[in-house]
């Protein structure tokens, strides 16, 4: 007698007949189980059939999936893998193009199921498209079919990219290359090529030897926005996995060809929103050419090398007009420069070039001063001259400023950092200027100066401005400027009196000292605001959030949607299009039941880190977590959109399990409630009546004279 726990009750559904319920039992094997349903329909041949879920994403039923089913689960009686890649097989291999058409189409669909794509592989499937393409003897329509299929049977890796043949991969290149192409034919061969180039090096220079750089950029200029995702898809694989050299070449032909310039006029600025995709490989596409920075950071001053230290003296000499050097004597001379570099702001005025040893910033910063004081001359002098001036306590020192100021905008704008799977947010101003780091540095160096002169700061100050200036310029870069003139305005009218202000208000809810009454009190009050915090969480979850698969190939196009039912009995989830901002729960193919969720895992403890153990960075560990359920064998597995999503989800399905939230924004957001709910209740209004409506406003008086006559002079 099977136990209760291993019965799940179904419903099978077969074309032209009536469903069956059945109660399946996990321990008969799935052969046994068909049998009795074709049974049940007096079908013959039991092993030409199989079952799969009839709603969703229609997956076979098999020994290593079936413990997936849940009560209630509807499957449907369909021919088994194996007998449909047959029949497809010899589909394809049709003399009818129609037969050979509808063939393709099915196989594009049902190429998505792992069992379905083993079997049509192991038949050589796979090759038989591979023949198709080289021959390229056929419609637009089969060509568009036969590409999907081969796409989707590749995604599941079972067979290795390095085995296609150079004639497969030039035709592919040649689609993509073609001018009058069929669109959904290029945006097949363009993920076909992207996959290709992230596979392995070799594939890499083939892809590279075959597609040129122009007809990508062509396609960046198509209105067709999935040509375009596309098209920066491969761009980007390219210059992720080109060696030095190769990248150099590819950045100076995209400037040449001012690639950036045209995706701020036609991607950013004339769209006016961009999609998370596309945004993902712009901020890719910025962080590869920022990154392109980086040896210049990891690199000290070499006192030994003339070129660096006659650009030193540039900058001394670009600042103060002195009488002829050539005629001073060593020693005149030599204190000469020491006096100089002490004005410049140079900590170790006798050898300057020790200041920038230490790196990062290293050469950088050499390179932003020396472009502040070629490119800004006269905003240059002012600088220097204006606080040499100065009394000693209070000159802000330029050189010292620079350094720091060059770490800032490295750290910010994350130079020297791998470009992460799962960010989007690029920066649109990086678009409008071909050197954003040091026309940044020229505008922030002198609001740093404005921001020194408004504190009133002197040496013991040094760091205290360098947090503000920090904070100055993440505000305005949060705020998306979208050219330098717009971030100059902004930044600048951030000043530091307003900067106080914006603090002050996020530290409302800060209680430094409290007095042990009003602790009492804190104490008393936090059940009930915690109960409200918790409410807030389930309730979000009931809205659901959209959450993005990332695949070893470092993939962005597939999403899945998971919410929390009105009940809160059971998790919704299941996979959506992106254009889907809010799907119904309806639709949300795939459920589990809460009280079923056995754990909350985070972090590298979750199964989807332990797998790539390795190849994760700490933001996508900062974002990723899990739950188990049933006996603890089944994950469903999660990386939040952001830290915020991460918050709200996992306080959320604390609160689900019975256990106590542990967030940092529900300590935040508790800490805020806490405080002005205290503020309320410490209002002075001990003895004040308050009324439920408005006082009465008193008639005037008879006469004024109770009023002082000033006309009267006193005597």
């Amino acid at each position: 007698m099977p136990q209760q726990k291993d019965i799940v009750k179904i419903a099978i559904q077969m074309p032209g007949a009536y469903p069956q319920l059945i109660q399946l039992d996990q321990k008969k094997p799935l052969s046994a189980v068909i049998k009795e349903v074709c049974d049940g329909w007096n079908l013959p041949g039991p092993e030409n059939y199989a079952l799969q879920y009839a709603d969703g994403v229609q997956t076979y039923i098999t020994e290593s999936n079936r413990l997936d089913i849940k009560n209630g689960c509807i499957l449907r009686l369909t021919k088994a893998p194996g007998r449909c890649a047959e029949d497809l097989y010899k589909g394809i291999q049709s003399s009818d193009a129609g037969v050979r058409c509808d063939s393709l189409k099915e196989l594009a669909s049902v190429s998505t199921d792992v069992t379905f794509a083993q079997e049509f592989i192991s038949r050589d499937g796979h090759l038989l498209l591979v023949k198709i393409v080289e021959d390229s003897n056929e419609s637009n329509v089969i060509m568009t079919h036969t590409l999907t299929g081969f796409m989707e049977l590749m995604d599941h890796g079972i067979v290795s990219w390095e085995n296609l043949s150079s004639v497969f991969i030039k035709k592919i290149a040649s689609f993509v290359n073609a001018k009058p192409t069929d669109a959904s034919i290029q945006q097949v061969s363009l993920d076909i090529l992207e996959n290709m180039v992230l596979s392995s090096h070799s594939l890499f220079l083939q892809v590279k030897q075959e597609v040129t750089m122009e007809r990508l950029i062509a396609h960046l200029q198509v209105t067709n926005q999935q040509i375009q995702t596309k098209a920066m898809a491969l761009l980007m694989a390219l210059l992720q996995t080109a060696g030095d050299l190769d990248r150099q070449d590819m950045f100076a032909f995209l400037n040449k060809k001012n690639l950036r310039q045209y995706i701020y006029k036609n991607i950013i600025h004339s769209s006016g929103s961009v999609q998370d995709e596309m945004a993902h490989y712009l901020y890719v596409l910025q962080s590869v050419t920022l990154n392109h920075l980086e040896p210049r950071m990891r690199s000290p001053l070499d006192c030994y090398n003339q070129e660096q230290r006659d650009i030193l003296h540039g900058l001394r000499q670009a600042a103060f007009e002195t009488e002829s050097e050539n005629s001073l004597s060593h020693e005149r001379r030599r204190s000469l420069c020491a006096k100089e570099f002490k004005k410049l702001g140079f900590s170790n005025n006798s050898n300057p070039g020790q200041d920038l040893v230490r790196t990062p910033p290293g050469l950088l910063a050499l390179d932003t001063m020396y472009y502040f004081a070629t490119c800004y001359p006269d905003a240059y002098s002012r600088f220097v001259l204006e606080n040499s001036s100065r009394e000693d306590k209070h000159e802000c020192p330029f050189a010292r400023s620079s350094i720091q100021l060059t770490l800032i905008l490295c750290e910010i704008l994350r130079i020297g950092e791998p470009p992460s799977e799962t960010r989007s947010d690029y920066h649109p101003i990086f678009f409008s200027q071909d050197r954003l780091l040091e026309e940044l540095f020229c505008v922030c160096i002198q609001l740093l100066n404005k921001t020194w002169k408004e504190m009133r700061a002197t040496q013991e100050d040094f760091d205290k401005v360098m947090q503000v200036v920090r904070e100055q310029i993440t505000r305005t870069l949060s705020s998306k400027p979208t050219s330098l003139e717009l971030f100059k305005n902004k930044v600048n009218a951030l000043n530091y009196s307003e900067i106080l202000k914006l603090r002050q208000t996020e530290r409302l809810h800060q209680e430094e000292t409290l007095a042990p009454p009003v602790l009492e009190l804190k104490e008393r009050l936090k059940p009930e605001l915690l109960e409200l915090i918790r409410q807030q969480r389930l309730n979000r979850l009931c809205q659901g959030t959209m959450f993005r698969k990332i695949s070893s190939r470092r993939r962005q196009d597939k999403l899945w949607y998971c919410r929390l039912s009105p009940n809160h009995k059971m998790l919704h989830y299941g996979d959506v299009e992106e254009d889907m901002d809010n799907p119904p729960i309806e639709t949300l193919q795939e459920k589990i039941p809460v009280a079923d969720i056995k754990g909350l895992l985070t972090g590298k403890d979750c199964p989807h880190m332990k797998e790539n153990k390795g190849k994760q960075n700490k933001e996508v560990l900062d974002l990723a977590f899990s739950i188990t359920y049933d006996v603890e064998e089944y994950s469903l597995n999660f990386i939040a959109p952001s830290r915020t999503d991460f918050c709200l989800w996992t306080d959320g399905l604390s609160v689900l399990l019975g256990r106590d939230m542990s967030s940092e924004s529900m300590r935040s957001e508790l800490e805020i409630l806490l405080s002005m709910e205290i503020k309320l209740r410490l209002l002075d209004l001990e003895n004040v009546p308050i009324p439920e409506s408005a006082p009465v406003v008193p008639k005037p008086p008879s006469n004024y004279n109770f009023c002082y006559d000033f006309s009267q002079t006193e005597q």
